[in-house]
């Protein structure tokens, strides 16, 4: 019943927002057309307002599952028209907070102790609210601040039911559009439906956040909150609250002198530190999420919070872009294509020559300005669609890399629109190369299977002795293979010689048939003739 009165919600909000326009232009079938033709509110409802601005409303009252869906979207722009994905940006997680006694509740039966026990002092009263969770302040009982992160009530039962309608429409979409199968949407559904779970479960984020701030202990750049396990569950987390500046409020960061340009530099040094040096990136970089402390404005300090969506290169992927990156400054779009082909992302036989020329014409315009006027971003996204018109696969990693990249950007541009993106980060991307490629790295890599080689050297004789073993056998059963099909060969020739023989008598019989001269001429012929022909038949076939 439940499931049925939200397919009807469903129907009226597309009903309510006209989204049947959205299909018009596309190629569907016949029959499908003439449906969406014929539906009543088509000539009751008049749809107003731009597609795009209709779908954004009509994500945001279909609730948080959707609202968190079309958030995802609006990264895709492989996917998406432009306009369609930069009103998906406007998506906000407006949810009103659950109660704060309920809130409570669920924290000490997590925790199994009352938060009088717990926390010296706890704020019934939420600090923030969002679809999945909602966060009340606390101090630990030695004085530390916290904040308690605590999963709503019941929302894995609504994900549930709203994923698996998202899953029904993106069958529906795969089924009947043309388009469909391009776009992959059960795949993409099944990537939110991942994500989205994965948020259920705020151990994950309490280890990515643990990892993240290992990886940046004692930096001067970025601060990561610490995780207090000992008060972390499922649906609880604690962590160590922090006291920032919100990166948007650039007003603010003005006040107390704030060094823009060193803070704009910074992001980009977090970035392609995540993602080369660690490849364990903070793939949720929005506004949002990030803080910059208030100590020391002249060497600005960034904070980052929220640390469920997090992504992951492998290293082939890690140098892959790396040089696709240094080939981009160097404008050696030969060497982006074949990279492209290279790595795997682009199929092995493409036309490598139609791909440079489509490559340069996305990336040579950008060279040489600075950032206000260009989009790093942009670009990436612009040679993502390019290589998607060359068969391109969706890469998910590379999807939460532009992602993240775009963020970076935005915020680059809001702190200091002058900067020089590519100046900042070509440095880094040829010291980390070097580092990879050169003697360091060459040591640092036998370094670390040296003890993978010492373990496996007393199994070598016995691996080499196999492998000779395989090698001897291997030939062996060649050489009988060549002596069955020679065989094989000998035995149809022998057979194809028979038939030869069988019928060039049947035609001497039909000759001999056909002339009577011929049948006296043989019947005045001796016994011994008879006989010796007789026997010279004999040896031709036992020679055949």
């Amino acid at each position: 019943m439940k499931r049925l009165s939200r397919i009807l919600k469903i129907v009226q909000v597309f009903a309510r927002y006209r989204l049947d326009t959205l299909f018009l232009s596309l190629s569907l079938p016949w029959y499908i057309r003439i449906l969406i033709w014929l539906l009543p509110w088509r000539f009751i409802i008049p749809a107003n307002k731009p597609e795009a601005v209709r779908v954004r409303l009509a994500l945001e009252a279909l609730g948080p599952v959707f609202v968190k869906f079309g958030q995802m979207l609006s990264t895709r722009r492989d996917l998406l028209p432009d306009a369609l994905a930069e009103e998906l940006k406007k998506l906000q997680d407006r949810v009103p907070p659950f109660s704060g006694i309920h809130a409570q509740q669920l924290i000490e039966k997590g925790l199994e102790q009352p938060v009088s026990e717990l926390f010296a002092e706890f704020e019934v009263e939420p600090l923030a609210s969002a679809s999945v969770a909602q966060v009340h302040k606390a101090t630990m009982r030695d004085g530390r601040e916290v904040v308690v992160k605590v999963i709503r009530p019941g929302i894995g039962k609504t994900i549930r039911k709203d994923v698996d309608l998202l899953f029904t429409l993106a069958r529906v979409v795969h089924a009947v559009w043309e388009e469909g199968r391009r776009l992959r949407p059960v795949e993409v559904v099944a990537e939110y439906e991942q994500t989205i779970f994965d948020e259920l479960d705020l151990r994950k984020e309490a280890a990515n956040g643990s990892q993240l701030r290992r990886n940046f202990e004692h930096s001067e750049i970025l601060y990561i909150p610490e995780i207090y396990w000992d008060y972390t569950r499922s649906n609880v987390l604690v962590m160590e609250r922090i006291h920032g500046i919100p990166v948007a409020e650039v007003d603010q960061l003005a006040e107390q002198n704030t060094d823009m340009k060193v803070l704009a530099e910074r992001g980009v040094e977090i970035f392609f530190t995540q993602v080369f040096r660690d490849s364990f990136f903070h793939a949720d970089m929005h506004p949002g999420n990030i803080f910059v402390s208030r100590e020391n404005p002249s060497s600005p300090r960034y904070i980052a919070v929220d640390f469920g969506i997090i992504g992951s290169l492998t290293p082939e992927d890690q140098s892959y872009l790396a040089r696709n990156f240094l080939a981009f400054f160097k404008r050696d779009y030969r060497m982006v294509a074949q990279l492209h082909v290279d790595s795997g992302w682009v199929p092995a036989d493409t036309n490598v020559d139609a791909f440079e020329t489509a490559i340069r014409s996305v990336c040579e315009p950008i060279f040489e300005k600075p950032l206000k006027e260009i989009s790093f971003g942009q670009v990436l996204l612009g040679l993502f669609q390019t290589a998607r018109r060359f068969n391109m696969e969706v890469q998910p990693q590379l999807v939460l890399l532009q992602k993240t990249l775009l963020n970076i950007e935005g915020l680059g541009r809001q702190l200091y629109p002058d900067l020089d993106l590519w100046k900042t980060a070509k440095p880094f991307l040829e010291n980390w190369m070097k580092e990879r490629m050169g003697p360091k790295g060459v040591y640092r890599s036998i370094k670390q299977q040296a003890p993978d080689w010492l373990e496996k050297m007393p199994h070598m004789p016995q691996l080499v002795f196999d492998a000779l073993n395989q090698v001897r056998n291997l030939d062996n059963s060649r050489q009988r293979d060549i002596r069955a099909y020679q065989q094989a060969k000998d035995e149809y020739e022998n057979k194809s010689r028979r038939r030869h023989y069988a019928g060039v008598l049947l035609i001497a019989a039909a000759i001999i048939a056909g002339n009577p001269q011929v049948i006296d001429y043989l019947q005045a012929l001796p016994a011994t003739s008879w006989v010796l022909a007789f026997a010279g038949l004999l040896l031709l076939f036992k020679r055949s």
